[in-house]
This record gives structure tokens, C-alpha cells and sequence, in this order.
């Protein structure tokens, strides 16, 4: 009998936890070595039901159980570590980690409750590890130190190509309204638009479009940027609030501004690539101040397409810097404005893109774009023979292999068959 494996995980949300916790199931389920369970969570306020919408994920769903009826052999949550606990006979943890240079101590003392714990990039370890706090008694003494004391590992977050991958022009099929687009070349930008100040939320959304409107104010030939984002959800609330911000930042900067274009709503793995396809759609760009991995960024290298980010946290374990073009800064504190209870901490630090950089690698992306071509297929080259699900998959099983105890094999009583001796009764008269 197979070792029961228990997975907590919010499986049916459209959320990027949703996304990494259908890829690791479907992987553990792929190794055929496991009993595997699946208790569905909620993932904050992200709608649920993505599975009723993809029916390609529809087998998940004999993997549920509402609740826990006995202790598994092994037991995985995928959620944020202060939520950790520890169930099965064996415990792993499996969270993007932080986006900034240090976490809060209860997400240190969640890791340590765990026997493994899985994140997505040498940067989130990094700052798992680094994350060291004193402990003090009543009287204020320090008594002991609290730091990482369970094994940490690293497994990427596989690109899925028989979704994501180039397409021909005539083979795309959903239609995004681009003929209603005059310009010939557009930037795209994909990603929630966070809480901060102008130029302190975390994607760095709104020094994303300053920058795009005053590298470009006044041309002749002017680009646009395309934006897919969100504040929380697709809600036409949501969507107002975005126009709002890009109209409150259009206004600050004087002359003839090129266009940004809004794209709001929940889209399926299979649009957002063929979005990626979309001949208009020149170049991907992200100012991030900090990324757990950065799994769009992923996704797009798979188009053979250029694209302009920062060279800082969990993406640049898988962007080549020769072959994209990656953006020099340096590490500043967090805002208060974007700072988070007990998760993005005012002491800590994220990146700052240098802004000379921006512009730069805007405009000659635009102007010299043949230059760039070659890089991004290299760059998908990268992606698909080191980035794919498939390599994830095997990644995952080495690390199970690597960490997992020998569990007791429950083997079948077979008794053995009795003979029983022949009785010759007597003839009764």
C-alpha cells in the first residue's frame, strides 16, 4: 500500500498560490508512488471555482476530502509559514516566501515547525535564512536566538509548454479587441497593482507608466503599453480604480502622451499566452521591486520575445542577464505605505530600479527592437530545456527521494491453506 499524502492547499482559487499548488499536485500525482489527498483553502479574498472554469484540472477534484479522518504518512501545506502546522508523521512546507530581504519571526518559527520546508528561488531561501531574531525572556534578557533550524529547498515553479509556447499569427483565436489598437508595437505589463505610494507598491506599477509616458511624450512614433492588471480581483470597482490611477499619473506629466491600454478580468492560462502571441505585443516589462520568483515573467519567455526587468530577487534565477535585459538599482527600505502586518516589515528592504536604466532600455527596445530579438529566444531556449513542469516534476521527486523517511508497507495477511484430512465414515445400515 502507498504511503498517504495529504496536501492543504488552496487548489481552486485564481490566485498564484492556486496556480503553484495545481503544478505540484499534478506532479506528486505523476510519480505514482503516493495515496493522494487534497484538502481544498481559501486563498484571502481571490475568487473561487477556478477548476469548474478549466476543465483540463477537473481530475483534482477526486482528490478531495472535506476533512481529515486520520493522521497521513506525509502531510504538504502551501500556504504562508506563520500557517504552518504540523499534522502528518511527516510535515512539509511549501510558500513562495517574501519578496523583500527579511520576514517576520513567526514565519520563522512556522518553517521550523515543518520537517522540510519548499520555496521557489535561492532569494526567498536566502531570506529565510538570513532572518535572525533574539529571544528575550519577561525581564527583557536575551535568552537564546531564533533562526532557521529545519531544511529549506529550493524547486523552481515549471512553465507548462503545451500552453505556454510560441504560436503563428493565424493560429490565434481569442480576440482582444487589437484592431481597435493603431500602434504597431506595444509593451505589456502583467501583474496586480499593490498598495504604495506612487513608485512604493511592490510591482512598481506606477512608475511603470510615469516612466512609459515621459520616455515617449512628444515622438513622433510613439509605442503603447498594454497593462493587465488588477487592484483585487475583477471586479468593475477594481477596474475604475485602476483607470483612476493611470489617469491621476497621466496628469503630472505635460505634451502629447502615448497610449496605455487596460486589459481587467480573469483570463485562462490559453489567453494569457496567446495575449503573449499577439503580433502587436513587442516586448514584456516589469519594474518589480521584488519577486518570490516572478512566474509571468516565465510564462513570457516562452514567446521568443525581449523583456526589460529588474536584476533583483527570485526571477533572476531563471533570466539569463545575456540574453534579456535586466535592470541595475539599489536596495531601499519599504515604504510605510506598502508595508503589510507581520509580512512586508518597514525594516526590511526591496529593490529600486535605477530610473536612467528605464528609459534607456525602453527606448532602444522600441527603437532598435532587432537588436533584442535574438536574446529572447535564447532566453526561451533557457526556459524550455531548464524551466519546464516536466523538470520541476523530476526536481520534486529527487527532493522527496532525498528527504522522505522509508514508511511502513502494509502488507496483506495471506494465510496459508490448511489440508484437511479425508474422513471415511462408515456405511450406516
Amino acid at each position: 500500500m502507498k504511503p498517504t499524502f495529504l496536501i492543504s492547499a488552496p487548489v481552486d482559487t485564481f490566485s498564484g498560490y492556486g496556480a503553484r499548488s495545481r503544478d505540484l499536485i499534478k506532479s506528486i500525482v505523476e510519480l505514482d508512488k503516493y495515496n493522494v489527498k487534497v484538502l481544498p483553502q481559501r486563498w484571502g479574498n481571490t475568487p473561487w471555482g477556478f477548476i469548474s472554469e478549466n476543465p483540463r484540472w477537473k481530475f483534482l477534484e477526486e482528490l478531495f476530502i472535506q476533512k481529515i479522518e486520520q493522521q497521513p504518512d506525509i502531510w504538504m501545506q502551501i500556504t504562508v509559514p506563520n500557517e504552518f502546522q504540523p499534522i502528518g508523521k511527516y510535515n512539509i512546507g511549501v510558500t513562495a516566501g517574501m519578496e523583500t530581504t527579511g520576514v517576520h519571526h513567526s514565519w520563522v518559527e512556522g518553517i521550523n515547525r515543518m520537517d522540510l520546508n519548499i520555496v521557489p528561488s535561492e532569494h526567498s531561501k536566502t531570506t529565510f535564512l538570513n532572518s535572525n531574531f533574539q529571544q528575550q525572556n519577561q525581564q527583557g534578557q536575551i535568552v537564546g536566538e531564533l533562526k532557521v533550524a529545519k531544511p529549506i529547498e529550493v524547486l523552481f515553479e515549471g512553465v507548462d509548454l503545451d500552453i505556454f509556447k510560441e504560436i503563428p499569427a493565424p493560429e490565434l483565436t481569442f480576440d482582444f479587441n487589437f484592431d481597435q489598437i493603431p500602434e504597431k508595437f506595444c509593451y505589456l505589463f502583467v501583474g496586480h497593482w499593490l498598495q504604495g505610494g506612487f513608485g512604493e507598491d511592490r510591482k512598481n506599477v506606477g512608475l511603470l507608466v510615469k516612466s512609459f509616458l515621459e520616455t515617449f511624450k512628444n515622438k513622433k512614433d510613439q509605442p503603447a503599453l498594454i497593462m493587465k492588471t488588477a487592484i483585487a480581483g475583477a471586479s468593475i470597482m477594481s477596474r475604475e480604480e485602476v483607470l483612476g490611477k493611470i489617469d491621476s499619473i497621466r496628469k503630472t506629466v505635460k505634451g502629447n502622451l502615448p497610449n496605455i491600454y487596460l486589459l481587467h478580468g480573469d483570463f485562462t492560462d490559453e489567453q494569457m499566452n496567446e495575449l503573449y502571441n499577439q503580433p502587436k505585443v513587442k516586448a514584456m516589462v516589469s519594474l518589480t521591486k521584488g519577486e518570490g520568483f516572478g512566474r509571468p515573467l516565465l510564462e513570457w519567455t516562452t514567446s521568443r520575445k525581449p523583456i526589460i526587468t529588474t536584476n533583483w530577487s527570485g526571477h533572476v534565477d531563471f533570466i539569463n542577464p545575456e540574453f534579456c535585459n535586466l535592470i541595475n538599482g539599489e536596495l531601499k527600505p519599504v515604504h510605510q505605505s506598502a508595508v503589510v502586518k507581520d509580512m512586508i516589515l518597514p525594516e526590511t528592504q526591496w529593490f529600486n530600479a535605477n530610473h536612467g536604466e528605464v528609459g534607456f532600455y525602453l527606448r532602444d527596445v522600441y527603437i532598435n527592437y532587432k537588436k533584442y530579438v535574438d536574446g529572447g529566444k535564447r532566453q526561451a531556449y533557457k526556459t524550455r530545456t531548464e524551466f519546464s513542469r516536466e523538470k520541476m516534476r523530476d526536481t520534486l521527486s529527487s527532493l522527496l527521494e532525498k528527504n522522505l523517511p522509508e514508511f511502513a508497507v502494509q502488507v496483506p495477511l495471506q494465510l496459508p491453506k490448511l489440508q484437511l484430512p479425508k474422513l471415511e465414515l462408515p456405511e450406516l445400515k
